[in-house]
């Protein structure tokens, strides 16, 4: 029984350690983005009236059965305030049984819009929708990509802001990215939550890290890359789940910096019912296991440090913290279990019994963990206007008990799934996301 405590104890003291080690990675973090904020409040941004000298665009939406939302999108994309003449945009029906290619041709028939350079591409072909930009890239005649996906409305100065950042330092950045909002945040209590996450991971996190370490990643939807720099890598990987992550390690291995655009804002739909939402983040949780034993090599290798702790990062976020997380819960639920059993039979005795105060230090562990998560967000929210509000304060104080953990559950189904995926070798089905009106 001694030895059984002492393996316990030690057991509880990884998770405690492991805890307090990503309760200090946040406050880090928040310091970056609170300077970040602090830098961008004393920096002045103007809209230019004479843009000939900013570069050409290929604007890529693709698009698999998105008839409810693509009219609005590509909608928003043709009246960006950019030169029409420097924007060609292509939307690329992928495989579609809807009405998405009758739509886009409606709306290429309008008068607005027949002088644009805007090509429907039917496409029939494989790789899902890493295929489908990769079909699009043959055509590209712009020196930046930038890739919207089929619901992410753009913001009309979004494009701009995007360009106008990648010319600060042409040599350096490689790929820009914008913030994504979510337009259907009000409509239940899961979309409040995710809407939480996003302004969260976008204000803190993804500001924090660019502030500190000009560190970025394309977040999917709304951003731009170099045109030449995606042929040179070969295009997208179409056997990538999360082909954005996958993308972002590419560009970085190539000594070139993803930058931040915070102005450039686009509105995106987010999952409403909860079997959508748990199906659309286990396949991003999928794909960035994948993406991080891809790279793990570069841990060992001559590439950039930022390379490396990019890779800690996220194998800290899906593998380290989430084991030690789950292992104090387990801790924890159990030990209220004996001791409420206990209370009615004495002789009941917990499997996991600790000396001295190490338990004690758990909880206050757990409380720091817990008062950092809610600090993070609502800091994030008062960065952002119109968010900071009595809602959802109290959201962010209710969501760590429930949103929060839903995040457990799905790393550890989406990591099972993987390692059958590998046993088995079982190729991955892409889901797509259910869109509503």
């Amino acid at each position: 029984m001694i030895g059984g405590s002492r393996v316990a104890e030690s057991i509880l003291l990884f998770s405690i350690i492991s805890i307090w080690i990503a309760v200090l990675e946040a406050i880090i973090i928040m310091a970056g983005a609170v300077r970040f904020v602090y830098r961008q409040q004393r920096t002045s941004f103007h809209i230019p009236e004479d843009m000939a000298h900013f570069p050409t665009v290929t604007v890529m939406v693709p698009a698999h059965n998105e008839d409810v939302v693509i009219t609005s999108t590509v909608e928003h994309i043709l009246d960006l305030n950019y030169p029409p003449e420097k924007v060609q945009v292509i939307v690329i029906a992928d495989n579609c049984s809807d009405d998405t290619a009758l739509k886009m041709y409606q709306l290429q028939a309008r008068p607005a819009y027949r002088d644009r350079d805007f090509y429907i591409m039917d496409r029939t072909g494989t790789g899902g929708k890493s295929g489908a930009l990769n079909d699009a890239l043959k055509m590209a005649k712009g020196e930046w990509c930038c890739i919207y996906d089929a619901d992410a409305a753009p913001e009309k100065n979004a494009l701009l802001f995007l360009t106008q950042k990648a010319m600060e330092k042409p040599e350096e950045y490689g790929a820009v990215f914008g913030r994504n909002k979510a337009r259907n945040r009000g409509q239940n209590f899961l979309s409040r939550c995710i809407n939480l996450e996003l302004v969260t991971v976008q204000r803190v996190h993804h500001t924090g890290l660019w502030e500190l370490f000009k560190l970025g990643t394309i977040p999917g939807t709304n951003f731009i890359v170099r045109t030449e720099l995606m042929r040179d890598i070969g295009g997208w990987d179409e056997d990538a789940i999360t082909e954005d992550t996958a993308i972002s390690f590419d560009i970085l291995t190539r000594g070139q910096l993803i930058a931040l655009a915070p102005q450039a804002e686009a509105y995106q739909q987010e999952p409403e019912k909860l079997s959508v939402y748990m199906k659309q983040r286990e396949r991003w949780s999928k794909g960035n296991y994948q993406v991080i034993l891809d790279n793990a090599k570069h841990l060992f290798d001559g590439t950039s440090w930022r390379i490396k702790l990019h890779i800690l990062y996220y194998a800290a976020s899906y593998f380290w913290f989430m084991i030690a997380i789950i292992i104090s819960d387990i801790l924890f639920l159990t030990n209220i279990v004996y001791q409420t059993i206990a209370l009615f039979n004495p002789g009941v005795v917990s499997p996991f019994q600790f000396a001295g105060d190490v338990y004690v230090y758990l909880i206050i562990a757990w409380a720091l963990m817990y008062y950092i998560y809610v600090l993070q967000i609502n800091l994030a929210l008062a960065a952002d206007i119109g968010q900071s509000n009595t809602r959802n304060f109290i959201i962010s104080c209710v969501s760590y008990f429930t949103y929060a953990q839903l995040f457990l559950i799905i790393s550890i189904k989406a990591f099972y799934s993987l390692c059958v995926d590998k046993v088995a070798g079982r190729k991955t089905k892409w889901y797509k996301t259910q869109r509503f009106d």
